[in-house]
């Protein structure tokens, strides 16, 4: 049994903390809302009050946030994490933030003896709940493996990326590829149908052919029906692109379908879809077209 404080009870980490107290761990939560510390505590974990009760005398500390502001404050704050962590602690950051600030929070942690991993995930509440999730992490070897039996617990695909920062790095790349095949099969299918042709029928032959993606097995059904309950929301996958785009920039590199992607994950926010699952896309380009959503 590891004595786990986890911070960041919301979408994705409500379940993830419920999977590793089901797997025999002593979870102690802490979130803005009271409802979902509840939540765990009705799951078997222990409710915190603040940051510093979850996190004293904990071996291990998850952050699940939403943003590198929210891990700044949480991490680096008065009352934080590395304010109230002993020496020898892992500290394993979740969050899709900045690689520069998964650096800056893995040197500052340096100085007190906490070691730090940047651990992104990919799988959405989906794979959250299924204990599914893809999980890419930058930090020390050594400190990966001690962690890995956690991350097995949430996850099925994980992988050491390398060093501090590289997680976010691979997740940056995650959310452009996901953004363009989301775009991609939006726009798919508002040519099949202006043209005349049942987009349903036509995803399931592409999806048996080289255009074969998981987006399609996933979603092609619920684009077609337009059903955009949200996984994971327009508003963070532009959060999310604005990280690969400054990703693209610190690397000194160009990457210009990034950058069209990002405009169209941006338009989906300005035309009020923030709120909906990034398949919205599809509405996007609806409207682009003078198609109005059926």
């Amino acid at each position: 049994m590891t004595s786990i404080g986890f911070i960041g009870l919301g979408i994705m980490g409500s379940p993830m903390a419920a999977h590793l107290v089901d797997a025999g761990h002593q979870v102690t939560g802490y979130d803005v809302s009271a409802e979902a510390v509840q939540r765990l505590a009705a799951s078997g974990g222990r409710g915190a009050a603040r940051v510093a009760e979850a996190v004293a005398g904990a071996d291990v500390v998850i952050t699940m946030l939403p943003n590198h502001p929210h891990v700044e404050e949480v991490v680096l704050g008065d009352g934080g994490v590395l304010a109230n962590a002993d020496s020898g602690t892992l500290l394993i950051d979740m969050s899709t933030i900045r690689p520069e600030t998964s650096i800056a929070v893995a040197e500052a942690a340096a100085e007190r003896g906490i070691r730090v991993l940047d651990a992104p995930v990919s799988g959405g509440e989906a794979g959250a709940k299924q204990a599914s999730l893809s999980i890419m992490v930058g930090g020390e070897e050594a400190d990966f493996a001690s962690a890995r039996p956690l991350f097995e617990v949430v996850g099925r695909t994980i992988a050491h990326v390398g060093p501090h920062g590289a997680g976010q790095v691979v997740k940056a790349a995650n959310q452009l590829l996901v953004g363009g095949i989301y775009g991609l099969v939006g726009e798919a299918i508002v040519l099949m149908e202006a043209s005349g042709v049942d987009a349903k029928t036509g995803l399931d032959v592409l999806a048996g052919g080289l255009a074969a993606n998981r987006i399609l097995d996933l979603k092609r059904e619920t684009m077609v029906a337009r059903e955009f309950t949200p996984g994971f929301r327009i508003d963070l996958h532009h959060k999310d692109m604005g990280i690969a785009l400054a990703a693209a920039r610190a690397a000194d590199v160009s990457l210009p379908l990034t950058g069209l992607v990002a405009q169209l994950v941006a338009a989906g926010r300005a035309m009020g879809y923030g709120s909906l699952d990034h398949s919205a896309l599809l509405k996007v380009t609806e409207q682009l077209s003078g198609r109005p959503t059926p």
